[in-house]
C-alpha cells in the first residue's frame, strides 16, 4: 500500500498541475461566454457601423461619464461633461480630456464599461478614443472624442446609465508588438 502512494503522487501532482494550468489557461475566454450568456460585466460592442438609428421618441436617458485610471498610469483623465441628457436615437458628442503627467512618451488603452449591464447592448458607438492605442508624449495633453447614441429598443425601466472609462499602460504591450 506504501508503495502505491509513493508512486502516484508524483504522477498526480503532475496531473493537478496540467489541470490547474488548463484552467488557468481557459479562465478568460469561459468568463467571456460566461458574461455573453449572462449578460454581466457590461462590456461594450465594438465601432458602430450601420446607419443611425432615428426615433421619434421623447423618452430621456441620462448617461453619466466615469474617468478611471489603472495605479499604474498617473496621467490626468476626465470627461468634458460628468452626464449627459439624451433622446433614444439622438446622437450625441462629447470628450474625455487626457493628460500625461510622465516625464516620458506613453501609450494607454481605455476600456469601457457600462452599468447596467444588459444596457450595453443598447449603447452604439460611432466614434471612441477606446477603439485605438492612445500614445501621448511627456506632458501632452488631447482630447479624444466620444459620438454614441443609444438604440431606442432600450428596456423601459432603464432611465439612467453609466459609462466608464478605465485607462491602463500598454507601453510595453505595444512596443514589444511593433518589433
Amino acid at each position: 500500500m506504501k508503495r502505491w502512494f509513493n508512486l502516484t503522487t508524483p504522477s498526480g501532482l503532475i496531473c493537478a498541475v496540467c489541470v490547474m494550468f488548463a484552467f488557468g489557461f481557459m479562465l478568460v475566454p469561459l468568463y467571456d461566454v460566461f458574461c455573453e450568456v449572462t449578460g454581466l460585466n457590461g462590456k461594450t460592442k465594438g465601432q458602430y457601423q450601420g446607419d443611425v438609428i432615428t426615433s421619434n421618441s421623447e423618452r430621456m436617458i441620462t448617461i453619466q461619464f466615469v474617468a478611471n485610471r489603472n495605479a499604474n498610469l498617473p496621467w490626468d483623465f476626465s470627461p468634458q461633461q460628468e452626464e449627459i441628457a439624451l433622446k433614444l436615437g439622438e446622437r450625441k458628442q462629447t470628450s474625455f480630456e487626457i493628460k500625461n503627467t510622465y516625464d516620458r512618451a506613453v501609450i494607454a488603452q481605455a476600456i469601457p464599461s457600462v452599468s447596467p449591464a444588459v444596457a450595453a447592448d443598447y449603447l452604439n458607438k460611432v466614434e471612441c478614443f477606446c477603439f485605438q492605442k492612445q500614445p501621448l508624449e511627456a506632458s501632452e495633453s488631447k482630447q479624444f472624442p466620444l459620438v454614441f447614441f443609444l438604440d431606442p429598443a432600450l428596456p423601459e425601466h432603464i432611465t439612467k446609465l453609466t459609462l466608464s472609462y478605465t485607462l491602463f499602460d500598454i507601453s510595453e504591450t505595444a512596443t514589444a508588438s511593433a518589433r
